[in-house]
């Protein structure tokens, strides 16, 4: 069986456990019936997500031009505390910047083999929290944009980290009941005065099932350095594809790269 196509992250479903697509220029893959299958993964070109052109990518499925042009490359996507658009001002777009800022937003707690804080639209929920393979997540505050979202995460992230260790997201094997409650009332003397109507407490926390188990060792490999790759698919976690000897692969981090994927028993 072979397919060709552009990547683009991971669908998935929450599910027991979670159930994972394969984007390939919109033909999704059930992965989950793929595991004990050989996979033979061949990078044979590009597709910028913004473009469409053949071009290197250069980051986040954008090539570099459109990773300095497009509105959907933003700094704000990456920093939501530097959004404008409740004030009317552009960066880059200002009616795709209101279709992205002006919603509402979570701030939330995940823990992804440490606690982390992070922002999410709430249409995002809890595929957000998925794609970063978080075994919990808890919300901690409500607001009504991006910008007040982002400040809020600033302020705690002074305290907590913002972003996910990937090789501990993947060593990870709590299997207990985390109490992300209890790290919400340690953070709460840190919610920034100016947010606190925005405070929520009591809110129902989320736990992940992946269709994973832990490896001895993990190793992750690029299309970059590794353009042809052929391994037994043994799990996924997070947008990482895991296979036999411990060896994985990030798809978010491959959106843009076309493949020619084959498929044997």
């Amino acid at each position: 069986m072979q397919f060709q196509g552009q990547i683009l992250k991971m669908t998935s479903y929450d599910d027991q456990p979670i159930q994972y697509y394969l984007n390939l220029s919109g033909d999704l893959i059930h992965m989950n019936e793929l595991f004990g299958k050989e996979l033979t993964i061949k990078h044979t070109g590009f597709q910028c997500v913004n473009c469409g052109e053949n071009k290197p990518i250069y980051r986040m499925g954008f090539c570099k031009s459109c990773f300095f042009e497009s509105p959907y490359a933003s700094d704000t996507i990456i920093r939501p505390e530097l959004s404008t658009a409740h004030l009317g001002v552009a960066e880059r777009d200002l009616e795709v910047e209101k279709e992205i800022q002006l919603q509402p937003h979570t701030v939330y707690l995940a823990y992804t083999g440490d606690v982390k804080v992070g922002v999410t639209r709430n249409t995002q929920i809890p595929t957000r929290w998925i794609d970063q393979g978080a075994t919990f997540a808890l919300p901690i505050a409500r607001t009504e944009n991006r910008y007040e979202a982002g400040m809020i995460e600033v302020a705690l992230k002074n305290h907590l980290p913002d972003k996910t260790n990937w090789k501990k997201m993947l060593q990870d094997d709590f299997e207990g009941e985390m109490d992300l409650a209890d790290f919400q009332q340690k953070i709460k003397e840190y919610f920034p005065e100016d947010f606190q109507k925005f405070y929520s407490e009591g809110e129902d926390l989320w736990k992940f099932d992946y269709p994973f188990d832990k490896p001895e060792k993990v190793s992750s490999f690029t299309l970059d350095k590794k353009p042809e790759f052929t391994g037994r698919l043994t799990g996924i976690k997070g947008q990482y594809l895991g296979f036999e000897g411990g060896n994985f692969i990030n798809i978010r981090g491959h959106e843009g790269y076309v493949v020619e994927l084959s498929i044997k028993n």
